[in-house]
């Protein structure tokens, strides 16, 4: 694993397009429902959520609607969790013009499923464009110490992946450790296959670290190996198989990692974690945890993952620090973790739920 600036002025950045979820109370389904909670929500600034909440400095590139009372919301959001923000106010052109998106979304419980419905039409984040930002000022003279891209912003639009090509060019020409998770969708990649594939190549190559399941390594990256089974804990053994592939065709990775889950039901999972970092094997063992919202938990994992690095610490650490901010992150009802501080996610990690006076 190379060096992580110590200098930057930014210990991460990432790309996303900002959105806002609404969701009924109590677990309740949607169309059942006329009372709904609003949150601004995206999976990057989910991963960013750690961080910042424990002290580091972080920034999102991204876009907003010029004049939106949503985008002021967003904002606020952003504000509140000490990420800084960068990027244009677009004019909405009308009603029928540019917005932010909207995530419509239930909770589930027990034994009913949760639903998510995305409504995306004239996505504001679709037009995010290197020529919006000062890519050289940000990654020679700042300085950040990773740069964290998801495959779901990389895959939006034609225009957000040649973005997303281009930060990871320029993070890889200036030092920066590039973090990229592949997060595959299938609704993202029609009709877009061949191009995709060659952009998300790409950025894998220029990886330092690379998140994904088997699907995600097979359909996104075209890494041959054993069939896709999801994050079942049973499939530890078929991913180490899959990472030992993917590690021959992208030998510049230095760390791959995943989350282990199975869902017993809405409530109750199966929590683990696996990592391979420089060549040696890391599992945080699967274990018993009671969700009250599972959106976000991915994205905790890996956000705990990525302080735990920019902390300097054993790689062991790396591993237990994401299992466990990735079970904070279930915990709340937003998509991403609050962290008070390190201690409340060790004391998970240790299995203490005991009040702290």
């Amino acid at each position: 694993m190379k060096q992580i600036k110590q200098d930057a002025k930014y210990a991460m950045v990432v790309p996303s397009s900002m959105g806002v979820r609404i969701c009924p109370p109590s677990g309740q389904p949607v169309q059942s429902s006329d009372l709904f909670i609003m949150q601004a929500t995206s999976a990057e600034t989910n991963v960013l959520s750690i961080s910042s909440y424990l002290g580091k400095r972080t920034k999102v590139l991204t876009a907003f609607v010029k004049g939106s009372p949503i985008a002021d919301y967003i904002k606020r959001d952003l504000r509140s969790r000490g990420i800084e923000y960068d990027g244009p106010e677009v004019p909405q052109g009308g009603p029928w013009g540019y917005r932010h998106q909207f995530n419509v979304a239930d909770s589930g419980y027990g034994s009913r499923g949760p639903r998510v419905w995305n409504d995306r039409s004239g996505e504001v984040g679709r037009t995010l464009d290197a020529a919006n930002y000062d890519l050289h000022k940000l990654f020679a003279e700042d300085g950040v110490g990773i740069l964290h891209i998801s495959g779901l912003i990389a895959a939006l639009s034609e225009q957000t992946t040649k973005f997303c090509l281009e930060l990871a060019r320029t993070a890889h020409k200036y030092g920066t450790v590039v973090s990229f998770d592949l997060n595959y969708r299938a609704s993202f990649w029609l009709n877009r296959e061949e191009e995709l594939r060659a952009s998300f190549t790409e950025i894998a190559s220029l990886a330092d670290v690379l998140i994904g399941n088997e699907e995600d390594f097979q359909l996104a990256l075209g890494v041959k190996g054993p069939e896709a089974g999801g994050k079942d804990i049973d499939q530890i053994e078929t991913f180490k198989a899959m990472i030992t592939a993917a590690k021959a065709a992208f030998p510049n990775v230095s760390v791959f990692a995943n989350t282990l889950r199975q869902v017993v039901d809405v409530n109750t999972h199966i929590w683990g974690a696996i990592l391979l970092a420089d060549g040696e094997w890391f599992v945080a063992e699967p274990r018993e945890i009671h969700v009250l919202d599972r959106i976000g938990g991915g994205d905790g994992f890996v956000g705990g993952m990525l302080y735990a690095m920019l902390q300097g610490w054993e790689k062991e650490k790396w591993v237990q620090f994401g299992w466990a901010t990735g079970v904070l992150a279930t915990t709340f009802l937003t998509d991403y973790a609050q962290p008070a501080d390190e201690e409340q996610v060790w004391s998970i990690w240790k299995g203490n739920a005991r009040v702290k006076r």
